[in-house]
């Protein structure tokens, strides 16, 4: 059964730039270039009659382009042992209804509600045994890091591979921006 997440791709510039971070922090796991996106939604494992109604209703959504800017560091869970490092995002409305659009699309086919409110970020490293004080160092040095603002005009629909390297994520299917139009 595959296991399914909602994302936006990153531009390969902005992949390369998180690259050069991959040696800072001493024990802590990175994500490979190649995989480094912005999840709107995991889903989990689903069968294939699933997989086909996933596709169709995400097919149904329609979005106008917009624009993403990632600024700041940080970690997850705040104010505890770090277990994930992340870059953040500039405020957004068109992000967070395109993300509301794709729960509610969700829930219409039986997916249950995702339990945690949506925070977007992206995920630049899993940290187990790092120790927090680098942690730290880490986020003082990059907290004022802003990225060029880029444009979203899809959405894909990704399978995920966990493996003992990583997850190897594939592309389903991508679902493109259209302009609403009016009669």
């Amino acid at each position: 059964m595959p296991r399914l997440f909602i994302a936006v791709d990153l531009p390969a510039a902005l992949k390369a730039a998180f690259s050069g971070f991959s040696g800072e922090l001493p024990l802590a796991r990175w994500v490979s270039p190649e995989e480094l996106h912005l999840t709107l939604r995991f889903i989990g494992e689903v069968d294939q009659g699933t997989l086909s109604a996933i596709s169709s209703v995400l097919s149904r959504i329609s979005f106008a382009p917009f624009q993403l800017t990632l600024r700041g560091v940080g970690h997850f869970p705040p104010g505890k042992r770090p277990r994930v490092l992340w870059v953040g995002l500039d405020p957004c409305p068109a992000l967070m209804q395109l993300q509301l659009e794709l729960e509610l699309a969700l829930q219409e086919i039986g997916i249950p509600a995702e339990g945690r409110r949506f925070s977007p970020h992206l995920t630049l490293a899993r940290l187990k045994e790092t120790p927090p004080a680098a942690v730290s160092a880490f986020e003082i040095r990059h907290r004022d890091l802003t990225c060029p603002p880029f444009e979203v005009g899809e959405f894909i629909l990704y399978s995920s591979l966990l493996t003992a390297k990583g997850a190897i994520h594939s592309k389903e299917a991508a679902y493109s921006s259209r302009q609403a139009t009016s009669t």
